[in-house]
């Protein structure tokens, strides 16, 4: 059986190959048959024992050409048939040329196309051995193709990087390679491929010459590095600066303010009062060089709790006030009732921004004043504070740069007001970190306006605030030579429903009284003695309350009297809620007493009935002396160290005998054993012990947050800022007693 098949197929193909000779054949087989088969028919029809019928014979011959010609009809219709065919095998033949063709070039330009690209391409079989290599891969193996193909050649591995596997199945990875030109990092993308049906999957992997880039991440890997070193350099030399420089300016601006407290000649205060107030003058230098420093260094963290909005700007306003009387010009304040009583935020930050600005402002206003308006923002949960003066104003041209660091408007004013030219810049950058923006209007000559946007939501709770009153059909006259706490005054006013009228001028006022029935009248202390008792007896008549706004400063020249006029009196800068509380307060008969007027911060610290016991750690002599007598003038005993490891053995020692100290100030900085370990030292002590353990409060010139974090996470229950301040040393003192229960 084969080997018939393969006779016919080699017959076949000689057919195919001599057609003419195939032909020649047919033609004569066919001839040979038709001329045998007649003539024997002729011949037997013609011999005498045939039987020779003519009919017969011929119906005979028309039955075979009836035949004949059927078979040539079916092979001429069958052959029209094969020729289409042909026809349509020859075009579908040419289409196949034409796509094979066409499958050629597009081989051969992809080969060229692989065999060319800069991106190494190989392919291996299942054993490893290499089927195709282009010329990148060719180069780097330092081999030609030939060689290579059908080897388990490998490339020279230095170091292998990381491996991922992506959810297509492809590896990628990283290689750094030994090349001619020495090492190169090659990023590996390798994937299964089958080239032909039937076929079994290749290894394909394309590499490409990542090394500019991997050395680029790597250099910027070891720059991120060096700054992060850089970082903590810096931080660490914040640090120590700021320890450093505190510290002799605690015993600078300590010591000022105990021998202030000394009998002095008036030459002597003149000078004691120089140096504190240039003691002042380097500390508030040394606070915003730091804080750039800070911000410099990414270590300014913001804080978010809720506090409230208007104490904190009340609160500004008083702590600017002697600064602004000094200068015979008004501080004010107002905030818009729509806005949330408490809101979220910084709080710190927020007052540290709005006293450079309100400060700055008072420095470079000589008439006039200054007014911190609070109103809501453009945005939901964003509110504006507007610091408005009257002072010189700033030109177009300097209005950008004095955000810059150490810029000023132009150097004239930088010679005649001085400072750093650090403030703006500084409480940009902090507005910036806070999520809000500052804006400036200024007019040269008449005064600026800077606003800072900031995003401050409503805290959350209850918000408690106090009543506001109802003035409706209550009329109330302003009497004050100032337009900026009386302007706010009466704002304020109206938005409670009152009815107000401003004058300026006590004669005017006089004439005004008559016309209607008054609720109230406010006389600004600012018009004179002579003139607001005047005007108070000429409103006794036609006004309930005769109120006197007067600073903190003058209140000693109002001297309360049996037969004054006056009803009541008002603390500039006006808060709120006293001025809701005077509104609606029945009018006193008597003049009022003028004592609860009296700063409490201004007088002398009563020493206690029984002081507290101190264990202070100090290694410095002048601080330590400082703290010594400042706690002495507050009517505490202080006990000195100068180190750690003596303050745990001076603790330890009053502990075993039965007394106690009530409480440790510890330094944080301090030879041999620093204030931190200390602690740690004593907080483990007393763990083991029963009862309640000693507070401590911290005493560093580190400002930065981690230093903070690392006192209370030792164990200590607060801190102090040097240089210290008495009020707030007293203050901490109280604090901690009230909130331990310490009978002093």
């Amino acid at each position: 059986m084969g080997r018939t098949f393969r006779i016919k197929l080699r017959s076949r193909r000689f057919g195919r190959r001599h057609p003419w000779l195939t032909f020649a054949l047919r033609s004569l087989m066919i001839f040979s048959v038709v001329f045998g088969g007649a003539f024997g028919f002729i011949t037997g029809a013609k011999t005498e024992n045939s039987g020779y019928d003519p009919h017969s014979f011929a119906i005979g011959v028309a039955f075979l050409f009836a035949i004949a010609c059927v078979g040539l009809a079916t092979f001429s219709f069958r052959l029209r048939l094969l020729r289409k065919k042909m026809r349509k095998v020859a075009l579908h033949n040419e289409a196949l040329a034409d796509r094979n063709w066409e499958l050629q070039e597009a081989e051969q330009r992809t080969r060229r196309l692989f065999e060319s690209q800069g991106d190494l391409i190989v392919l291996r079989d299942g054993e490893g051995r290499i089927t195709y290599a282009n010329d990148a891969y060719c180069e780097l193996a330092q081999m030609p193709r030939d060689a290579l193909i059908g080897s388990r050649f490998a490339l020279t591995v230095l170091e292998q990087g990381d491996t991922a596997l992506e959810p297509s199945g492809t590896r990628v990875h990283d290689q750094r390679i030994e090349g001619p030109l020495g090492p190169r990092w090659i990023a590996w993308r390798e994937g299964f491929v089958r080239n032909d049906a039937g076929e079994r999957a290749e290894m394909q992997s394309v590499g490409r010459d990542v090394t500019d880039r991997t050395e680029s991440e790597r250099a910027l890997t070891e720059a991120r590095d060096q700054a992060d070193a850089a970082s903590r350099a810096k931080s660490r030399f914040l640090a120590m600066a700021s320890h450093e420089i505190r510290t002799p300016l605690n015993g600078i601006i300590g010591m000022s303010g105990l021998l202030m407290d000394t009998p002095l000649t008036p030459e002597q205060a003149t000078y004691v009062k120089a140096v504190k107030s240039s003691g002042d003058a380097l500390l508030s230098l040394i606070e915003e060089l730091l804080d750039y420093s800070k911000i410099e260094a990414g270590k300014i963290d913001l804080e978010h709790r809720p506090f409230a909005l208007s104490g904190l700007i009340e609160d500004i306003t008083e702590l600017l006030a002697p600064r602004a009387e000094a200068k015979k010009i008004e501080v004010a304040a107002y905030v818009d009732e729509r806005l949330p009583t408490h809101v979220i935020g910084d709080a710190a930050r927020l007052r540290q921004v709005l006293l450079n600005l309100a400060g700055n402002a008072i420095k470079f206003t000589s008439t006039g004043g200054v007014a911190l308006i609070v109103e809501p923002g453009i945005w939901p949960n964003e509110i504006s504070f507007l610091v408005r003066d009257t002072g010189i104003g700033i030109a177009p041209e300097a209005r950008e740069r004095i955000f810059r660091e150490f810029e000023q408007a132009d150097d004239k004013i930088a010679r005649s007001y001085g400072g750093t030219g650090l403030g703006l810049s500084i409480s940009d950058r902090i507005v910036k970190r806070m999520g809000g923006r500052i804006a400036l209007a200024s007019t040269p000559g008449m005064g600026s306006t800077f606003e800072v946007s900031l995003p401050l939501a409503a805290a959350g709770g209850e918000q408690i605030s106090f009543a506001a009153p109802d003035l409706s059909g209550h009329s109330i006259m302003l009497v004050s030579p100032a337009s900026i706490e009386a302007s706010l005054t009466a704002r304020r006013l109206q938005r409670w429903g009152g009815q107000t009228c401003m004058v300026s001028d006590a004669n005017v006022a006089e004439a005004l009284l008559p016309e209607r029935a008054w609720h109230a009248v406010l006389i600004d202390h600012a018009l004179g003695l002579a003139e607001i008792e005047r005007l108070g007896e000429a409103a006794r008549l036609h006004a309930t309350q005769r109120i006197v706004m007067f600073t903190p400063a003058t209140r000693h020249e109002m001297q309360p009297s049996a037969t004054s006029a006056l009803t009541g009196y008002l603390v500039k800068p006006l808060r709120a809620a006293s001025l809701a509380a005077r509104m609606t307060a029945a009018p006193e008969v008597a003049a009022p007493s003028l004592d609860p007027a009296i700063d409490p911060s201004e007088t002398p610290a009563e020493p206690s009935a029984k002081g507290l016991s101190i264990l202070v750690a100090e290694d410095n002599q002048i601080n330590a002396l400082l703290i010594r007598s400042l706690l002495s003038r507050l009517g505490h005993h202080a006990v000195i160290t100068t180190d750690g490891a003596e303050a745990l053995e001076s603790w330890l020692s009053a502990k075993s005998a039965g007394s106690p100290y009530d409480l440790v100030l510890m330094d944080i900085q301090m030879p041999q054993l620093n204030g931190i370990e200390t602690t740690k030292r004593i907080r483990t002590l007393e763990s083991g012990e029963p009862g309640s353990r000693t507070p401590i409060l911290a005493l560093t010139a580190n400002t930065l947050v981690e230093d903070r974090y690392a006192c209370f996470e030792a164990g200590m229950d607060g801190f102090l800022i040097k240089p210290l301040d008495r009020e707030k040393l007293a203050e901490a003192l109280a604090g901690l007693i009230a909130s331990r229960h310490i009978a002093a």
